[in-house]
């Protein structure tokens, strides 16, 4: 495909509206943008199931069938985007500069519609084994999409095509939310006697959540990604002016390098506390991830591109596929504006992505 034709096809899906409805209530999800993807990759040749990662929540597998007897390769992206609040134009997919910008085209349509081209491309080179894309929904949530990938589909190796600048990353951060409630007494205001504050009670929690952070990232361990970090996302208590707090809860976030555990995390949550009346919970946590760098889809990925290991700080699929025993590398285009208000993904690295992931697959399942 050439370049023209794939910024086109990225177009194509930066248009259709597919914001994660468990992210924000009334988002048009994965459905119109899976079957858009469906009906392309039929078109292309290739063998295509949609199945139901949620209900309403389809994951797109569509296959380069091999003639047999070769590895399979896998390309993991994911379709569902988060919102668009503060975006002028956030389904355009204007191009300009090199850049195509929309909702999406970093985070991450771009490397899907690379992951596309790649999968047509390859069923051309009648390989011995299958190229396989899984297009899947709710990453931005709860990864359903991926977590039933990993459950029912097997692969030699696998690409998760996270936009990784163009670099290979062999590792990333997991998180642990954190739910902490102080517990206090209800009573009027006048009545300081009777009440116990909550909330100046979490002010406590606070602090000590802040040396910990500072603590954390003051000794760095880990080559690539250095150290976890903890922060207070969002706080809630009382109810009036003249009234003292019953319970103050505090949502919070750790961010965890591998070798941290959630084991760890939960330790930590309860110190935070330092013995003041309430609980300390990990309400969702997700492993971090790391591949050997001498494992061969490592070797494969970096003499094709040309470029660096490295890791990244945000959390993906990769975990979940490596954890289903599916050696596993992250490799994608660049771009701005994950999550932002202005994201845009340049096309010459999309290009270079689709190139990649074909000359990996013609070598590993050949």
């Amino acid at each position: 495909m050439s370049q023209t034709g794939l910024a086109e096809l990225l177009q194509e899906l930066v248009r259709i509206d597919s914001v994660n409805p468990d992210l924000i209530p009334g988002g048009a999800g994965e459905g119109e943008i899976a079957r858009f993807i469906a009906g392309w990759c039929e078109r292309a040749g290739l063998e295509v199931e949609i199945e139901e990662a949620a209900p309403g929540r389809p994951n797109v597998i569509a296959t380069a069938r091999g003639s047999g007897g070769g590895r399979v390769l896998m390309l993991n992206g994911h379709v569902d985007t988060v919102g668009v609040a503060g975006m002028d134009e956030p389904f355009s997919g204007r191009i300009e500069g090199g850049r195509l910008y929309g909702r999406g085209a970093y985070d991450m349509k771009g490397s899907v519609a690379a992951s596309m081209a790649a999968c047509a491309r390859a069923r051309e080179l009648r390989l011995r084994g299958d190229v396989i894309l899984t297009a899947v929904a709710d990453e931005e949530v709860a990864s359903a999409g991926s977590a039933l990938v990993a459950r029912l589909r097997r692969a030699d190796a696998a690409i998760v095509t996270e936009p990784t600048e163009l670099r290979v990353a062999v590792c990333h951060k997991g998180f642990a939310a954190l739910e902490l409630e102080t517990a206090g007494r209800a009573a009027h205001g006048s009545r300081p006697d009777l009440g116990v504050d909550s909330i100046a009670r979490m002010g406590h929690v606070l602090v000590r959540l802040e040396e910990l952070d500072r603590t954390l990232r003051a000794s760095p361990s880990h080559r690539l990604l250095g150290s976890g970090s903890l922060h207070a996302s969002v706080i809630e208590g009382g109810q009036e002016y003249s009234s003292y707090p019953e319970r103050c809860v505090l949502q919070a976030e750790r961010r965890t390098i591998p070798g941290e555990t959630v084991a760890q995390v939960e330790a930590e949550a309860q110190a935070l506390l330092g013995g003041l009346d309430g609980t300390a919970r990990v309400v969702l946590a997700r492993e971090p991830f790391e591949v050997a760098e001498d494992e061969p889809i490592v070797e494969l990925v970096r003499r094709h591109s040309g470029t660096p290991v490295a890791g990244v700080a945000y959390w993906a699929d990769s975990a979940l596929l490596a954890a289903a025993g599916i050696p596993t590398v992250l490799f994608g285009p660049a771009g701005e504006g994950a999550h932002a208000a202005v994201e845009w993904v340049d096309l010459a690295s999309v290009e270079r992505c689709a190139e990649v992931y074909l000359a990996v697959a013609a070598e590993l399942c050949a």
